[in-house]
């Protein structure tokens, strides 16, 4: 098997990693999928990636034909208004992954496609919009993790991608254990984007002051619970060092409020919310911390008196 067609849906932060990779590897063989007024301003605009201007291979699903590798990688709450564009985009024997934060937007692209073609997958980039653009660091991404949902097999599409990735500059790694490594990165959104999120400040924070961490420990506290009630053993963040990113460096639920932007709360806190009311586990802080970061968007949007 050789994945020689690759559509993309969503350019921004993530999907930038794709286009940075891809697009001069594979051509016109590379595809962002796109329709109406989008479809026009990435045509007519492109995407400016580490200060490079890239013109973007815009076509709508009709277009674009039948694709070997359909990569998704919207905002999670723009999958909804995305899924006919995906299902529109993937054909019979177009394999699916989604680089969606959370835990459970493979269930919800299922439902409309059918499991067999999504191959379950984690995102891992430190990316940020400035200068008119999206900026990372090629070197220090973590990029990719993926496998088949309930295997360690190494299945002939899993090698296909990583063969891609590879001559793509693409950094992947094919895991045993998907699911406890989407918790994983969940756990890691939920733990240490949202309190510095509240708190307006870098990530520094957390290893300065013994209140920041507090809060911390507790969101985790509940996220390994919730995630221990579904059967799933969610590992431990030590590897949350002050290495690992800058003093200063703002994750993106603080990026989405320090630009007015919409955050992915609901996804995050508001979908464990969801899930330890099913389990009847208490969630304290993350109802907290949902509240309060829906209450800064409303502030951000002016509905809150100054």
């Amino acid at each position: 098997m050789e994945i020689k067609r690759v559509g993309l849906i969503g350019a921004g932060a993530v999907g930038a990693y794709f286009i940075w990779g891809l697009s001069d590897l594979l051509g016109e063989n590379f595809i962002v999928l796109a329709e109406g007024e989008r479809k026009q301003k990435l045509k007519e605009k492109g995407r400016s990636i580490n200060g490079r201007h890239c013109c973007l291979n815009v076509k709508s699903p009709e277009e674009a034909g039948d694709l070997d590798l359909l990569l998704i990688c919207t905002k999670s709450y723009a999958l909804p208004e995305a899924m006919d564009l995906i299902e529109a985009s993937a054909g019979e024997h177009t394999v699916v992954m989604s680089l969606l934060n959370g835990i459970d937007s493979e269930e919800q692209i299922a439902k409309r496609i059918g499991p067999e073609r999504i191959v379950w997958s984690v995102m891992r980039i430190s990316s940020a919009w400035k200068e008119g653009g999206v900026w990372f660091d090629p070197a220090v991404t973590a990029g990719v993790t993926f496998a088949e949902r309930g295997s360690s097999e190494k299945t002939p599409r899993l090698l296909a991608i990583s063969d891609l990735f590879r001559k793509g500059g693409i950094h992947h790694r094919i895991v045993d254990d998907i699911l406890r490594d989407q918790w994983g990165k969940y756990a890691g959104n939920i733990t240490y984007n949202l309190p510095q999120a509240l708190l307006g400040v870098g990530y520094g924070a957390y290893f300065k002051s013994e209140h920041v961490a507090f809060i911390r420990d507790r969101l985790f506290d509940e996220v390994s619970a919730v995630g221990k009630a579904r059967g799933v053993d969610v590992p431990d963040l030590s590897f949350y060092t002050e290495k690992v990113a800058a003093p200063d460096a703002r994750f993106s639920t603080l990026q989405d409020l320090d630009a007015h932007r919409r955050t992915e709360v609901d996804m995050f806190v508001g979908k464990l919310i969801e899930m330890a009311k099913e389990d009847d586990i208490p969630v304290p802080y993350c109802t907290y911390t949902w509240h309060a970061i829906r209450a800064l968007e409303e502030k951000n949007a002016g509905l809150l008196p100054a």
